[in-house]
């Protein structure tokens, strides 16, 4: 490789997570360490790189086309649709439409006036900025493994050699609550774990009220996609995206193009920043965030209990030279272990159902082993007919 010498490794922390490149296989093959040392992209971005490692220069069919910072001129941009929920709730018949719409033709929409709060918002994300701040150290005593994923981590998949994506992340969990476990949530700066823990109830709450509305314009009762999902066991974690500088933009990605695995994604963005970019048909949209609103993608158990009538969409994320970028990435996401299929109402003589049941833990093993790979997994699970 030859930057490789540009790649400086950070000395381990003592609790355990040195020789990473050890392998230890659990019952469902992932690792407790993983495959190569890791390499943390902030340091490498603080070390005033000129050129880009040749890890994470992605395939020439794989580049962005343009290099983005801020936001896109108004008369230029084309947007993900915004629903208001305030006025969706109060039985506006333009926002049911248009949510509708929005799941079958985009997959992603924008939602303002939602309930949570402003100042929640700002210092949820103003939190984690804080934390990524840190000096490494602090951060390297909650290294993750891709065991759980849960931590501070910098890579998905566990193939050696991969191409890897220009970012660093903390991995946590909310749901179910025996996997809830704030202490492994940074204890730094000292009202973060305050902040995680008011931040998961809002969004879990926002969840819930998004899948009533989901089920409801599928034609089914407003319970039936919770049902589905385990009721009041559903699982709801978080990962917290930390985009640093990148020294050629051009060649890498913040993250690469992938349809989420489960059930529905609410992302609070850098409203200051972009990055998020949305497949539309052959194009990429980039994503304008309004400020204070969050961004809502389907997810593919979404897909398939919809039977293909709702869509998961590829999405990916770019990077840029001058400005970090920090991004909360919500999941609210199906007990693990229920067979996720199509429901049954929305299956019929001419729409056979279009998925084999599957759980989410059996699922989500692809990218977790993988990484992101476009929408490929939920395609190749279609049943013949």
């Amino acid at each position: 490789m030859n930057n490789q010498d540009e790649i400086k490794i950070e000395p381990e922390s003592k609790n355990g997570f040195n020789d990473r490149e050890q392998e230890v296989k659990n019952k469902n093959g992932l690792g407790e360490k993983w495959p190569e040392p890791i390499v943390r992209v902030q340091s490498l971005a603080e070390s005033n790189l000129t050129n880009l490692p040749e890890r994470y220069i992605k395939p020439p069919s794989q580049r962005p086309q343009t290099t983005i910072i801020n936001h896109q001129p108004e008369a230029a941009a084309l947007n993900i649709p915004v629903i208001d929920l305030d006025s969706l709730f109060s039985g506006n018949e333009d926002d049911k439409k248009r949510i509708s719409e929005a799941c079958r033709e985009w997959g992603f929409f924008q939602v303002i006036n939602h309930g949570v709060k402003p100042e929640l918002m700002d210092a949820a994300r103003e939190t984690w900025r804080s934390f990524f701040n840190l000096p490494v150290e602090a951060k390297e005593v909650y290294s993750n493994s891709p065991k759980t994923y849960e931590g501070y981590g910098s890579r998905l998949g566990v193939e050696k050699g991969a191409i890897l994506d220009w970012n660093d992340y903390y991995y946590l969990h909310f749901r179910p609550l025996p996997l809830k476990d704030s202490n492994k949530w940074p204890s730094l700066p000292t009202n973060i774990r305050e902040v995680i823990d008011e931040y998961g109830k809002e969004l879990v709450n926002l969840g819930g009220r998004l899948m009533a509305i989901l089920s409801s314009n599928l034609g089914l009762k407003e319970d039936q996609l919770q049902e589905a999902f385990g009721g009041e066991e559903v699982g709801a974690c978080m990962r917290v995206n930390y985009y640093p500088k990148c020294p050629q933009p051009e060649l890498a990605l913040g993250l690469s193009p992938h349809s989420d695995p489960g059930g529905i994604t609410i992302l609070l963005p850098d409203d200051q920043v972009v990055g998020l970019q949305v497949r539309h048909g052959d194009t990429w949209i980039t994503v304008n965030p309004l400020r204070h609103a969050f961004i809502v993608n389907l997810g593919d158990q979404v897909q398939i209990l919809s039977n293909s009538k709702y869509k998961s969409v590829e999405h990916r994320v770019v990077v840029n030279s001058e400005k970090e970028r920090v991004s909360l990435a919500f999941f609210y996401n199906p007990k693990s272990d229920i067979p996720i299929q199509p429901m049954q109402q929305l299956v019929t003589s001419t729409m056979p159902p279009l998925y084999p049941p599957m759980t989410f833990d059996q699922y989500r093993l692809f990218i977790r082993t993988q990484g992101p790979r476009g929408k490929s997994y939920v395609e190749s699970h279609i049943s013949p007919r």
